[in-house]
């Protein structure tokens, strides 16, 4: 029979986690705010960075091959493979960011036996803190960005991997990062950023001639920085969409699982209460008897 002591025990205890379902209640609702937010933005760059990326296919098709083609444009033996590595600065997110680096670890260790080097340039907290544990160089680290990252924030990492590749420290670029699907689903996903590279499969753009003013040589010497600053920027937007999704949906179960939890107690707590009482009946009842018998 419970005694007054693990009544009250569990009575702390409901308490305890009634709080608890408060707290992930209210960061429930601050994250489905942020995600409102974050979706339109990420939904916002998804034309722009879909049709530069068929502008820069066509051009690349003109330019490729010539003497005079943009460095970026550029493949040579990989020697030394980098990839930015896109996580979020904080967790409460579910397997996010566990998700994104076990992409990040098994691209790497897939690339590693090919070529002499493989180099991560991090963003976000939990990226830099799984890459500084597996023991792979980082060229650079790229923190507190924000919950909703402007373009601003592009131009460091961009600037960075297209200095590395032109002047040829780096061979090879990707970009990991989680692509936003749905409120439930995120997907981690991973692309060739350098050398740009025109996309296979449409047959019908070289048949296509077009007049470019300026020349292609000209329009992607203008347009190739700008496109690798989109990509990072749209691969950012995605990421923080899919950031706050995750934690929507993470909060809102722990939410869940507490209440039910407070319900299990609450039982629990009752039957608990109920026996203590029964047993102070049955103690009364029982010393009444025994005064009576003893007169």
């Amino acid at each position: 029979m419970p005694g007054g002591g693990a009544v009250r025990a569990i009575r702390q205890r409901i308490k305890s986690v009634q709080n608890t379902a408060k707290v992930t209640k209210a960061m429930e609702l601050v994250a489905s705010s942020k995600m409102r937010r974050a979706q339109q933005r990420a939904f916002g760059a998804r034309p722009y960075a879909s049709q530069m990326r068929a502008v820069l296919a066509q051009l690349s098709g003109y330019a490729q091959g010539a003497e005079d083609a943009h460095p970026l444009l550029a493949s040579r033996p990989v020697k030394h493979f980098a990839f930015i590595h896109i996580t979020a600065d904080r967790g409460l997110a579910g397997g996010l960011n566990a998700n994104m680096n076990r992409a990040g670890a098994t691209l790497a260790l897939e690339h590693q036996p090919h070529v002499e080097r493989v180099s991560v340039i991090t963003v976000g907290r939990k990226g830099r803190d799984f890459f500084r544990r597996s023991g792979f160089p980082r060229l650079a680290e790229f923190t507190a960005l924000g919950d909703y990252p402007g373009f601003e924030a592009v131009r460091p990492i961009a600037r960075l991997v297209i200095d590395d590749f032109t002047s040829g420290a780096v061979d090879q670029v990707f970009i990991g990062y989680q692509q936003f699907v749905n409120t439930a689903v995120q997907r981690p996903t991973v692309r060739q950023l350098l050398p740009v590279s025109s996309p296979g499969g449409d047959e019908d753009a070289g048949a296509t001639e077009f007049i470019f003013e300026p020349s292609p040589e000209g329009l992607l010497a203008t347009l190739l920085p700008r496109y690798v600053e989109m990509q990072i920027f749209e691969a950012l937007l995605e990421a923080s969409a899919s950031e706050q999704s995750a934690r929507m949906v993470a909060m809102r179960a722990a939410t869940d699982a507490a209440n039910a939890m407070v319900q299990d107690l609450t039982l629990t707590y009752n039957k608990a209460r109920q026996e203590m009482i029964t047993g102070e009946l049955l103690d009364i009842v029982g010393g009444k008897a025994a005064l009576e018998q003893g007169s």
